[in-house]
């Protein structure tokens, strides 16, 4: 009797523990952090820089320019890059240029070497000027002939004088074939007498001919551009 009353007394505390178990207060829920997409910025779009002269011509197209009987062409036909040029004049450091020299000239006769400012290149522009008409025309003056890249301006840089002879350019220089240098002259009728010539402008090394513009103003209501490429 005792031993069934003992297994009933446990039987009863095994069934208390169980149901204190279940009615315990359950585990607070972990809270989930909900983490928000990432948002990728959109990509900017470049905006283009416009063409400063979108008809610009091809090289070799002419340009007339004059009226009446005084008429004639201005044509850009070519361009070259050099680092540095030689050339030579026969009168360069002449007993007379050394007076009129506040210091010793430098330079002797012979082949010299010419080189741009740092971080610059010349520029070689080649063009032809001709006479359309029956009557002599007056020539475009190179100072009115300017290079446009990027942005910048450049003007031609004049030589020593009609005399100097640049290393490897089977031409002289446009404004020395047309007056006194850079303030331009006639030119006579006829095939014959078409002026061809080079000007020389100094430019950032880093120019780009795509962006290179040749711009000329051959008379007071003319202007020519050309695209180097």
């Amino acid at each position: 009797m005792k031993r069934i009353a003992v297994l009933i007394l446990l039987a009863t505390l095994i069934l208390l523990t169980a149901l204190s178990g279940c009615t315990g207060n359950a585990p607070a829920a972990t809270p989930v952090t909900t983490v928000p997409p990432a948002t990728v910025p959109p990509t900017p779009e470049l905006t283009p820089t416009p063409d400063p002269f979108p008809d610009a011509l091809p090289l070799n197209t002419p340009v007339p320019f004059g009226s009446g009987k005084k008429t004639g062409e201005l044509t850009v036909t070519g361009s070259r890059v050099r680092p540095t040029f030689g050339w030579v004049d026969p009168s360069w450091n002449s007993p007379r240029e050394q007076l009129e020299s506040s210091d010793p000239l430098d330079t002797q006769k012979g082949y010299n070497t010419k080189s741009p400012q740092e971080g610059n290149t010349f520029l070689f522009v080649y063009l032809t000027a001709a006479s359309t008409g029956t009557e002599a025309v007056w020539a475009p003056s190179p100072a009115r002939i300017v290079v446009v890249s990027d942005g910048t301006t450049a003007s031609y840089t004049p030589l020593a004088s009609s005399q100097t002879v640049v290393d490897g350019e089977p031409g002289s220089q446009y404004d020395f074939q047309i007056g006194a240098g850079g303030t331009g002259g006639y030119i006579q009728p006829g095939k014959s007498n078409t002026v061809k010539g080079f000007l020389i402008y100094e430019v950032p090394a880093s120019f780009s001919p795509e962006t290179t513009y040749v711009v000329a103003n051959a008379d007071a209501q003319t202007q020519g551009v050309w695209k180097l490429v």
